[in-house]
């Protein structure tokens, strides 16, 4: 490979705390693979791996931006070492192409590190290796006090001469070995002009982990031990560090690491605290208060404590089992000087990378609707920049963005507090995608069905979200009718508008067709605004409020009813009154009104009309009309069934005055007048006590009435013949044995009869109710005498 001039901002470097800093910009590596060569003055470029970044004071990763991270001690390996005052360290940064590196640029970077201001210990906690450096100043000891002093350390007997060695101290025991072997087990030990330094990996099999003030620290207790002649150098190379104390909230981030670390400082209570500094990335943080840090300690803990989002962190987007949450990461150090009785002044650094677990942040649907614009208006948030949306569906048809404008949403982001954002989308209500549903007595209820699909984080993993969002308006004017009448009908003008749409109209409990119109006898006419119904004086449906000699009040009552739900909104009336002179009410009740006109040649006094019962006169009369009212049960009225209908039948006549004579033929100078009246009742309608009920929708509705001349009632009569019902007189009460058809049966007043009365009739809907049963002399039925058997069931 070919060595290149740096292209511009690429690299950044720094050297803080006796660290090389290095950072390459990820834009410049976008599809593209690198690799980091440690350029040794004597022995060349060396591949840096994971193994030798461990061994050799080096670290590998990213940032929270993503941008790829390189640091190193200055102790580290292939460090140029001027003095223990200057360092340097070159790089060699390969890029390529192809990941198997072939054709790669390489670029050369050199980096220089002054420190001179080295504590008596100094300690770094690294990712992925813990090193402490000691001063080696002793004073001059004399052979005396050598000798005692090996006699009291027997171990130091068997150190070579004039070579280091490294005594551990383990659970597991003692275990004394060459810089040489340490090294394969992944130790660096090695010696500078004035001090002496271990690196070692965290969790080795010479490694101890203890809880310190609830931190679990994971702890190498050395001796590094060196005799020359006459001197034997022991140092305590021991280093412990934090593997944990990391604690989160919701809100935070708390990271804890010990004040006191017992292994450290054997004399605590010469301990004495004297600066604490706390940094992101390779800078110190002065100002905590600006950035809403929190940097606490007291004799056990040094605390500090990042709000999740603050500044110098990293939030992401992530998607976990189908939720969406963020992740923030930040980089810190924590440096940590303090003054003890054996070591002096002790520099203690923690570099840590936190990361929160995933924190689900379920998105929501803001609805900002606003309804006098009739206008959707939905905010869809809180996401992180790295979200975009991509699609949505709406009322189950989906649309790409692009779609999605051209035929007429609004789509649009806004930026919301704490740097998050949302997505806005506009729709008409009187969009066809919006479904529409009528409401309450006015209002319609506008639904918007939602689906938004948007891209989450670099990954660009799809999250889908549904919603519903509604808006209820009283955007509906409910129609008002107008009433009025001529000298025979009713009418109702009815305002089209939202029939059959939101509404229809009933009479009674049946709905109001053109079929029902028709069958009832109204005849309905519309216009561009209006539906007119004309309704006949005595047609069905019509309620006759007050009914007096020749004159009748009448209402025609419609219900606007809910074509959903049914529920009755108001009701259409029209009243009127009406000069008569000739008709029959059948009320709901059981009275019968008639107003008739007896017309007669030679004329006939009116007052001596009667009903078929004698006793029955008019209420009121002149000198060509009567008027009756009476109840069915009463005057000697009939009853028969015809299909089905019950036909409640009377009679008005005339009594004659005859002339004295001898002859058995009787002189009369009045003439014959018979006017037989009839009240038609649906069967499957009770009558009812009381003309009207508090509800008129529910009323029971009105009979049908008709006069009939006497020339007519035979053929009335012939039709109940068509009825199918038979009847039979058991012998006892087992009904098993029944007299023949036409035999004579003669029975006491006080015997018993028994009498089955069966109804013939294939039809489902038919039904068999048993009122009044009497006997005959004939079979016509209504001849006399006749005697009751059962009267009203």
């Amino acid at each position: 490979s070919a060595l290149y001039v740096l292209p511009p901002g690429f690299v950044e470097s720094s050297c803080r705390s006796r660290i090389f800093w290095m950072k390459l910009n990820k834009l410049l590596l976008q599809g593209k693979f690198f690799q980091l060569e440690i350029n040794d003055p004597y022995a060349g470029p060396i591949l840096l791996d994971e193994k030798l970044a461990s061994r050799c004071g080096y670290v590998l990763s990213e940032d929270v931006w993503g941008n790829p991270v390189f640091r190193a001690s200055v102790l580290g390996c292939h460090v140029v070492n001027e003095a223990d005052e200057l360092f340097s360290l070159t790089v060699n940064i390969k890029v390529s192409s192809f990941s198997s590196m072939r054709a790669a640029v390489t670029y050369t970077y050199p980096m220089y590190c002054s420190y001179s201001s080295w504590a008596s210990r100094e300690i770094v906690c690294e990712e992925n290796y813990m090193e402490v450096s000691v001063k080696t100043d002793v004073p001059a000891v004399s052979n005396d006090y050598t000798v005692a002093w090996m006699s009291a350390l027997p171990e130091t007997q068997n150190v070579a001469y004039q070579l280091w060695q490294l005594m551990f101290v383990s659970p597991s025991g003692r275990k004394r070995i060459t810089v040489s072997d340490a090294a394969k087990l992944g130790y660096s030990f090695n010696n500078t002009l004035s001090r002496v330094y271990l690196r070692a990996p965290y969790h080795s099999n010479e490694s101890d982990i203890s809880m310190v003030s609830g931190v679990n620290m994971n702890m190498v207790t050395s001796t590094s031990m060196y005799r020359q002649r006459w001197l034997l150098l022991l140092i305590d190379t021991t280093v412990s560090c934090p593997v944990d104390g990391i604690s989160f909230t919701d809100r935070t981030l708390t990271w804890t690491v010990p004040s006191v670390i017992p292994t450290l400082v054997v004399q605590e209570s010469t301990f004495l605290s004297k600066n604490i500094l706390m940094g992101i990335d390779d800078r110190v943080i002065v100002n905590l208060e600006e950035k809403n840090y929190l940097l606490e300690h007291n004799e056990t803990h040094i605390r500090i404590t990042i709000p999740i989002g603050a500044e110098g962190g990293k939030l992401k987007s992530s998607i976990s089992g189908g939720v969406y949450g963020i992740i923030y990461s930040i980089d810190l150090f924590l440096e940590h000087t303090w003054t003890d009785a054996d070591w002096q002044t002790t520099k203690y650094t923690v570099i840590k990378s936190i990361t929160t677990p995933f924190m689900p942040q379920i998105p929501t649907v803001i609805n900002n609707t606003l309804p006098e614009e009739r206008l959707f208006n939905v905010a869809f948030g809180h996401f992180l920049p790295d979200v975009s949306l991509v699609a949505i569906t709406i009322g189950n048809v989906p649309f790409t963005l692009r779609e999605a404008q051209h035929h007429g949403f609004k789509i649009y982001e806004t930026p919301f507090s704490n740097r998050t954002k949302g997505f806005i989308l506009e729709v008409s209500f009187d969009d066809p995608y919006v479904l529409k549903e009528y409401v309450n007595r006015n209002e319609t209820k506008y639904t918007l069905l939602l689906n938004y699909t948007v891209s989450v984080g670099l990954e660009m993993t799809l999250y889908y979200h549904s919603a519903e969002v509604e808006c209820v308006i009283a955007d509906i004017e409910l129609p008002e009718a107008v009433g009025y009448c001529d000298e025979e009908n009713l009418y109702l003008a009815i305002p089209t508008f939202g029939l059959h749409q939101y509404w229809n109209l009933y009479l009674g409990n049946k709905l109001l067709n053109r079929q029902v119109a028709l069958t009832n006898g109204y005849l309905a006419a519309t216009n561009s605004t209006h539906l007119i119904l004309q309704i006949p004086l005595f047609a069905v449906g019509v309620i006759y409020e007050e009914v007096s000699f020749q004159k009748i009040k009448s209402r025609f009552d419609v219900a606007l009813r809910k074509v959903r739900t049914m529920e009755t909104l108001q009701m259409f009336s029209v009243s009127c009154s009406f000069n008569s002179s000739a008709f029959i009410i059948c009320h709901p009740d059981g009275t019968i009104m008639i107003s008739a006109e007896m017309k007669t040649v030679p004329a006939i006094d009116i007052s001596k009309t009667k009903l078929r019962d004698s006793s029955c006169k008019p209420r009121e009369y002149n000198e060509g009309h009567a008027f009756f009212k009476f109840h069915v049960t009463t005057c000697g009225t009939s009853v028969r069934f015809e299909g089905d209908h019950i036909i409640y039948e009377n009679e008005i006549s005339y009594e004659k005055e005859t002339l004295p004579g001898q002859s058995i033929s009787a002189i009369t100078r009045d003439p014959d007048y018979r006017l037989t009246v009839l009240c038609y009742y649906r069967a499957k309608e009770t009558l009812v006590l009381g003309a009207f009920a508090s509800d008129p929708s529910t009323s029971p509705p009105f009979g049908s009435g008709t006069m009939v001349p006497r020339s007519n009632i035979a053929v009335h009569r012939r039709i109940r013949q068509a009825l199918n019902v038979v009847s039979r007189v058991s012998k006892d009460e087992s009904f098993t044995e029944f007299y023949k058809p036409n035999m004579a049966i003669l029975k006491q007043p006080a015997e018993p009869v028994f009498l089955e009365v069966e109804l013939k009739d294939e039809s489902p809907d038919a039904e068999l109710y048993l009122e009044n049963c009497w006997v005959t002399r004939s079979l016509d039925f209504n001849s006399t005498p006749r005697w009751n058997i059962t009267v009203d069931g």
